[in-house]
Order: C-alpha cells, then sequence, then structure tokens
C-alpha cells in the first residue's frame, strides 16, 4: 500500500552563535533555522531545514515567511499525496508555487530523508552515490578584528581542524579591508588557505582594484566581489584577475548557471540547496557547470545540522575543487539533533546511515523553539 503524507510540522528555531559572524550586509549573534518534520502515512517520518541569513538582510525570504508558506501553501498541496514519488511531488509543487526556495528545500529535504529511511538507504544513495565520505571544511574568519582573526585561525590550525579559511570582508573601505586581508594571509597563509567573501559590496571599479591586490597578496579565491546583478562585470573579473573568481549570489537555479557560462564566466560556482531549492535540484546547476568547465564549491546558509547533512549529501556524489564551508553547526552554541556531525583533520563525515543520518533532539528543539509553533 502507497505511504502518503500525512502531516507537517514546522519550528521556528533561535540559537545563539559562538560571536559575533560580520558580514557586509549584517552582524549575527544568533542564527533562526525553520525546521520541518514530514510524516507519512506508514509512520516513517523526515526532517528538513530552510535557513537564511540575518532574517531580510541576505535575500527575500525571511524565517517567518518561510514557516508560512509552509503551513498555509505547502502543506495543503503535499498532504494526502503519495510520499513515494519525489518527483511527482517537486513537480507539483513547482506548478503550483514560484521561487520560495528555501522553504522547497527544506521540504525536499524532509522527503528525502524519508524516502531513503523507507528503503534504508543514506540520501547520498538517492542522489546516485556517493564519491567521498569525508569532505573538506573550511572556517569563516569574520569577528571584524584582525587580530582575533589571527588568533582564532592561529588556534584552529594547531588544534588540525581546518586547513582553509574565508575572510568575510566588504563592510569597510576598500583599504581597510585589503590590510586586514593581507595581515591574515601574512600570518596564516602559509599554513592555510585563504580566501574572501566580498558579499556584493564593491562595484566595479572598486572590485578591478580589490581583486587586483587580493590575488597579488596570494588569496586563492574571491567570493561574489560586485552585485549579482552586473554579471558583466563579474564575467570581466573572471578573465582578466589570475586568482579564481567565485559567484555565489549570481547563481541559484540551473538557469542562472547556464546564463553565466554563456557569457563567458570562467571561475566557479558556489552550490548552495537553498537558492536552488533542494538537494536534487542544486545537482543541475553542478551539472550545467561541469558542462562549461566551471569549478564547483559546496557553500553553506549557516544552516544547523539538517541543512548542513542535506548539503553534504549532495555535495558527496560531486567532484569539488573547491572543496565546501559547510561549517554551519560550528558557528552554534548548541546543537538540536542527537548524534552531532563530527569534524576533525579538516573535514566532516558523511552519515552513511538510513535517510539523513542524523535525528532531531525533541528537548534541545522544544527549548530553542520559538512559543508560537505552525
Amino acid at each position: 500500500m502507497t505511504a502518503t503524507v500525512e502531516r507537517i510540522e514546522s519550528w521556528l528555531v533561535d540559537v545563539p552563535t559562538i560571536r559575533p559572524h560580520k558580514l557586509s550586509m549584517t552582524t549575527m549573534g544568533c542564527q533562526t533555522l525553520v525546521i520541518v518534520r514530514i510524516t507519512r502515512s506508514d509512520g516513517i517520518s523526515g526532517i528538513g531545514e530552510a535557513t537564511t541569513i540575518g532574517g531580510l538582510s541576505y535575500g527575500v525570504e525571511s524565517p517567518e515567511a518561510i514557516q508560512s508558506a509552509i503551513t498555509h501553501y505547502f502543506a495543503p498541496l503535499l498532504k494526502g499525496q503519495s510520499a513515494e514519488n519525489l518527483n511527482a511531488l517537486i513537480l507539483r509543487i513547482n506548478s503550483a508555487i514560484k521561487g520560495n526556495t528555501f522553504a522547497k528545500s527544506a521540504i525536499e529535504t524532509a522527503l528525502l530523508d524519508a524516502q531513503g529511511k523507507a528503503l534504508g538507504l543514506p540520501v547520498s544513495a538517492l542522489l546516485g552515490g556517493a564519491l567521498n565520505t569525508v569532505m573538506p571544511v573550511l572556517w569563516t574568519l569574520a569577528s571584524g578584528s584582525t587580530d582575533n582573526d589571527i588568533a582564532e585561525g592561529q588556534r584552529l590550525l594547531d588544534a588540525g581542524r581546518h586547513q582553509a579559511f574565508k575572510l568575510k570582508i566588504g563592510a569597510r573601505e576598500l583599504e581597510t579591508d585589503l590590510r586586514h586581508t593581507r595581515a591574515i594571509v601574512e600570518a596564516l597563509g602559509d599554513r592555510a588557505s585563504i580566501r574572501v567573501d566580498v558579499n556584493q559590496a564593491w562595484d566595479a571599479t572598486s572590485a578591478a582594484k580589490g581583486c587586483r591586490e587580493l590575488a597579488a597578496m596570494g588569496v586563492d579565491l574571491i567570493e561574489q566581489p560586485v552585485s549579482a546583478e552586473d554579471s558583466d562585470a563579474l564575467v570581466r573579473l573572471s578573465q582578466r584577475i589570475d586568482t579564481a573568481v567565485l559567484a555565489d549570489e549570481s547563481v541559484a537555479s540551473h538557469f542562472d548557471g547556464y546564463r553565466l557560462a554563456q557569457q563567458g564566466f570562467s571561475g566557479a560556482y558556489a552550490l548552495k540547496i537553498a537558492k536552488a531549492g533542494g538537494p536534487n535540484s542544486v545537482l543541475k546547476l553542478a551539472h550545467v557547470a561541469q558542462a562549461a568547465g566551471i569549478g564547483l564549491y559546496g557553500g553553506t546558509m549557516l544552516e544547523g545540522t539538517v541543512g548542513t547533512v542535506a548539503s553534504l549529501h549532495a555535495w558527496s556524489t560531486l567532484p569539488l575543487q573547491w572543496g565546501t564551508e559547510m561549517f554551519g553547526p560550528l558557528l552554534l552554541k548548541d546543537d538540536i539533533v542527537s548524534n552531532p556531525l563530527s569534524f576533525a583533520d579538516g573535514g566532516v563525515v558523511l552519515p552513511q546511515t538510513p535517510g539523513l543520518g542524523v535525528e532531531l533532539d525533541e528537548e534541545k528543539l522544544q527549548f530553542y523553539a520559538r512559543k508560537h509553533r505552525e
């Protein structure tokens, strides 16, 4: 007998960060996770996560809007439908709901988790099979203080936890950011790969100067130096700067990836399940990039463990030339799963048990969840 979607629950979960996390558009002291649980008529349940950054400071979907969309639009579409044909469910959702990729990612993840449990397979197997079960993970240095970032990086290198670091720049004057980056490259660059993320903060002129200087000082990767709307400038930078340029906000779907490749972009794409609409959906973008000879990077929306492991299942099926930044759970003071991921030796281990391989800690979930639940 075919199992159907019986119940969809969601929670807004606020977890504090271990320190202020400074980006060009906001400074985070707390991360809000939208946690979703889908229960099937056969009793099997799956979990998913939708997480954005700083409410509406990063993009057009807020945690509150994501939860509302799931409750009022996604749930009525899914309830009573067969839970065993993921393609049919995703087609049904995409035909009725435009955009809302964060919410779609949480729903797709929960359906995959439940399907994996029903079949006794990890989600990576449902996505084609894992090429690697241990993946490299960098750490972001974003305290806002050069000295603190250097000390943090040295501590993590000495502990063997990471071998690559990304710096969040763009919130300050160009010359200030360049001095900050140069100091960190000089302090840590002989022991680790140093990358930067500008988060769209520079105009084309500042980006041309900034990227040249970053390349000269030995930065390995420059992420989204210009606005997502200015694809011409991004393409020019990728063709003229020796250091690789990473497109993030410029590429969400496989259509975006195709257009940017067609314009002549020659860097790498930051893959994010939330931008694309889920683990299956993000692989479409990855395959476009591979066909165009564009590198791959496993990106994060600073998700908790549920969203992080969902991403890792997708990343495990790909040859990621630039590794991953799936450090989100390490940025949070606590975890809401009963079996946290294992981070060590610059990498993270992908669970191989059925589904995602993680389960919610119900007490922690209720402790951090907002009182109002939909």
